[in-house]
């Protein structure tokens, strides 16, 4: 057995010159021809070396693009750029936002494998954008998963374009860093065209955690949104949420509300209940990311796979509806009130089911017909909300995770408005209309009429009728009161509503006026309300006769006023008597309303009597510029007109008697 043992030993040393031989030959085929041997890419060092999460920006080349300009900075240039994040940690990575602090006018065309959070794309990326991971939006660990690359790592490819730059390389951004809570990053460092860094876990933030501590505490806001996640399954990222709206502003208002949001990460409504979706279009689930990962799921059942769905509110006769109904402030069709005209109408309630990785959606919008504009701010991780216990024992159940979303008034840009107000007034025998395209020109020709002319003064009864029938009757009160009358005259106010706002007495202890509210639309306002802010002369409010009024608090300068009940339809534009030759007939209500003068500085003739903001369904409505005066046209009472009529007897007489 020893010699046989030798022997073999003795072969194998032979054959080590042969094998040394081959093992040359084929290193020196690999160096000749690369792609005869699999070659593996060498990770970065800073990759080697980072124990937390990894990040790097890889600038490509650039294309100059028309149109070609002589100054530098203005020259617009493509570019192709590549980002990459690594979990090289032991703890996972959930909802990972890796933000690239752009400074050259950058706007983000397209990426592969991330979204931004900031917005769609093309996205002016000037001040920075920040990346999410879509579809893999969490980073697993390599212990977990045994170093694969598909988990534990994302690339992005970026196209887009920027301005300035000196060379044919793309430059770097200023900064690139993981803004995840409760990690840190250093500055990243930058060799030729690129840059990496090393983020690591915040050990005081990690500290801080271990106490208790609370989530943002909640906000108060015009429209409160809050976002409940009340069950979540991991096995098939199944979510379902229930969504509040609730109107906390004493003058806000929506009807037939719509909400969009817009999902960042893939997901899709799976099923509805309180609301249904605009639009459903199953061909869109099966060419999304949804249809790729959930291949073999029913897509014609899902309510929507749009990435900005539109969510409207039920019909009031769907509200027991055993499939899509049956839950408390739903089926409003669309109707948010202010809770001091209806608490019951002030709320409304939906829930889905979605497929999600547990991330509330972005850009959040919510509008609706004749209510004021909301601008809606980012949503906010607050405590969760409780729940009384469904088993009926006196105990609390939180939901899973909560967020909120504010919603403010925004005051309307100039004219943009969808109410408009005219003013008159007993002391003056003209009216003053709305202010020319109050509410937009739209698509009125201007070449016919002024877009920016001053309104007309006009006869009270030409408020009446609609725009289009007042030229004769503005001519006709132009030549009696010697006003001028221009050639080109004013565009019209394209107001749906509009209101009338006349003083109506003046007394040394007390004054009233007289509100008409016009509906120059084809729809009927269902549970319409107003609202009038006087200043100081609205603290004096005594009564209104015809609607229903309040006070609102805290300053008690604001009116507001109500129909009463069976006289809350404003009904829409009809048709005259005589359609042939009568102007159409807008929907009215008028009341007058009484006011004592506590205060003994108001002077009514020189402004005080009228009011400072108007509101209609929640919508300021555009007011004029100027108000009526005491002036040559002025109106004389009664009581004045008796001393002129004598002073011109008297006068007579002392003549007559010097003769």
């Amino acid at each position: 057995m020893k010699k046989i043992r030798h022997v073999r030993l003795n072969l194998l040393l032979l054959q080590l010159p042969l094998i040394n031989l081959l093992l040359f030959t084929t290193f020196s085929f690999a160096q000749d021809y690369g792609e005869d041997v699999e070659k593996k890419d060498t990770p970065p060092p800073g990759l080697a070396r980072c124990n937390g999460v990894y990040m790097s920006y890889n600038s490509g080349g650039r294309e100059k693009l028309y149109p070609r300009t002589k100054n530098a900075t203005a020259q617009a240039w493509s570019f192709k750029a590549t980002a990459m994040i690594v979990n090289t940690g032991i703890e996972e990575v959930k909802g990972w936002e890796m933000f690239v602090g752009y400074r050259h006018r950058e706007i983000i065309v397209s990426a592969t494998g991330a979204v931004s959070s900031d917005g769609d794309f093309p996205y002016d990326a000037s001040n920075g954008t920040t990346f999410i991971g879509s579809p893999n939006t969490d980073l697993k660990t390599s212990i977990e998963t045994a170093g694969d690359y598909t988990k534990i790592s994302t690339n992005i490819e970026i196209t887009g374009t920027l301005f300035g730059g000196r060379g044919t390389a793309t430059p770097l951004p200023r900064s690139i860093k993981l803004v995840n809570d409760g990690w840190q990053c250093p500055a990243a460092t930058s060799k030729g065209g690129t840059m990496q860094v090393c983020c690591k876990r915040n050990p005081k933030f990690k500290a801080k955690k271990k106490t208790k501590t609370k989530f943002t505490p909640r906000r108060h806001g015009d429209l409160n949104i809050i976002y409940d996640v009340l069950q979540a399954y991991t096995s098939n990222y199944m979510a379902q949420a229930s969504y509040y709206i609730n109107n906390d502003s004493p003058l806000g208002r929506l009807d037939h509300w719509n909400l969009t949001w817009e999902w960042m990460r893939g997901e899709f409504i799976h099923s509805l209940r309180g609301a249904y979706s605009a639009e459903k279009n199953p061909s869109e689930c099966l060419h999304s990311k949804a249809g790729q990962f959930y291949g073999d799921l029913d897509f014609s059942q899902v309510a929507t796979c749009q990435k900005k769905p539109i969510i409207k509110d039920l019909p009031a006769e769907r509200k027991e509806d055993k499939l899509i109904g049956m839950l408390p402030f739903c089926c409003k069709n669309g109707t948010l009130l202010p809770a001091l005209m209806d608490a019951s109408k002030s709320r409304a309630i939906f829930q889905l089911q979605n497929r999600t990785a547990f991330f509330p959606p972005q850009h959040w919008k919510i509008d609706g017909i004749v209510n004021p504009q909301y601008k809606c701010g980012p949503p906010v991780r607050v405590d969760p909300t409780g729940f009384p216990d469904p088993s009926g024992l006196q105990a609390t159940t939180y939901a899973f995770a909560t967020w909120q979303v504010i919603c403010n008034i925004t005051k309307p840009k100039p004219k943009a408005a969808r109410c408009c107000v005219s003013y008159s007034a007993f002391y003056n025998d003209s009216a003053i209309p709305c202010n020319t395209c109050a509410c937009g020109c739209g698509d009125i020709d201007t070449d016919t009429c002024n877009a920016n002319a001053r309104q007309l003064l006009l006869p009270p009864d030409s408020l009446l009728v609609p725009f289009e029938n007042r030229t004769l009757k503005a001519k006709v009160w132009a030549k009696r009161k010697h006003l001028a009358f221009p050639k080109k005259l004013p565009c019209p106010d394209n107001c749906g509503i509009s209101l009338n706002w006349h003083v109506n007495s003046d007394y040394a202890d007390g004054w009233s006026a007289r509100v008409t509210v016009f509906n120059w639309g084809a729809n009927a306002v269902e549970d319409w309300f107003a609202a009038v802010d006087l200043g100081k002369a609205g603290l004096g409010y005594e009564n209104v006769y015809s609607f229903n009024g309040s006070r609102v608090p805290p300053k008690n300068q604001t009116i507001f006023f109500q129909g009463v009940r069976g006289m809350n339809f404003l009904i829409g534009l009809t048709n005259g008597t005589h359609p042939g030759r009568d102007p159409k007939v807008p929907g009215k209500m008028q009341s007058v309303i009484s006011f004592k003068k506590h205060l003994g500085s108001l002077n009514i003739p020189r402004g005080d009597g009228f009011p400072k903001r108007v509101f209609f369904n929640g919508e300021e409505c555009e007011l004029p510029k100027f108000f009526p005066k005491k002036s040559s046209g002025k109106r004389l009472s009664g009581i004045g007109f008796l001393p002129s009529i004598l002073l011109v007897i008297t006068t007579f007489l002392v003549i007559m008697c010097s003769f």
